[in-house]
């Protein structure tokens, strides 16, 4: 990270250490990187606590929703349900380049090969291209969701962006309480699971007792699907 980011970053991590979510969010939003950030959001599980904010803030802000070819149509048809619902304008659905498809993964089947290569192709790759633009974007991680996230910071320098994770400090009793609250719909596979929701052959019910990722990529050993990871631990993998 270059002294200017750093410098930076260490300002900003100083200023909204105390911050609320929504209060981070508008500030990233219309103050720190008005116009130069975009929410990435996979319109899962919690995803509607975030997007709900962000119209309140700015329901014309960049949104990027990776549509990977693998998702549940669940997940399709819910993104299509909050978009209307709260008015979001600018959703931009980034799907993975046609020819690496044909070349890397042509019947389909290279999550059962190699998922973090899978992963690579459809989620990381894609969404490189889609932030060039972007000086900054924001996640809806949270520390409680696994033991990988755990010590997640509100704000962060990956790749030389700004990442935010207003939600870093939120518990699952949090995300509750403000979707009930807001009277927001829940993502459909969750009453029966689903607590983390990505590509459908990836994702599995939660059990009582797990972590709330427990359920995607079972059985690998793998936790992340590459977009929040450093570039050397995306080498590594």
């Amino acid at each position: 990270m270059s002294a200017e980011l750093n410098q930076r970053l260490d300002v900003l991590s100083v200023r909204y250490c105390n911050a609320t979510a929504h209060d981070l969010l508008a500030a990233a939003l219309t103050r720190e990187f008005a116009g130069q950030i975009a929410l990435v959001s996979s319109f899962g599980a919690e995803s509607a606590v975030l997007l709900h904010m962000l119209a309140q803030i700015n329901p014309d802000a960049d949104i990027i929703f990776l549509d990977t070819g693998k998702l549940f149509g669940e997940t399709l048809r819910y993104r299509d349900m909050l978009t209307a619902l709260l008015g979001l304008t600018r959703i931009h659905s980034v799907t993975p380049n046609v020819t690496a498809i044909a070349s890397r993964d042509p019947k389909g089947i290279l999550w059962s090969e190699n998922a973090d290569n899978c992963c690579a192709l459809r989620k990381v790759e894609p969404l490189a291209l889609a932030l060039k633009p972007f000086a900054a974007w924001i996640t809806g991680r949270k520390a409680y969701q696994s033991a990988e996230r755990s010590q997640l910071p509100k704000i962060e320098v990956v790749d030389g962006k700004f990442k935010f994770n207003p939600l870093a400090s939120w518990t699952r009793a949090d995300v509750v309480s403000y979707l009930d609250q807001h009277v927001l719909p829940r993502h459909p596979l969750e009453a029966d699971g689903y607590l983390s929701i990505g590509c459908t052959p990836c994702t599995g019910r939660v059990q009582p007792g797990e972590d709330a990722r427990a359920g995607r990529w079972r059985g690998r050993d793998k936790a992340e699907c590459g977009i929040h990871l450093s570039p050397l631990r995306r080498v590594a993998s």
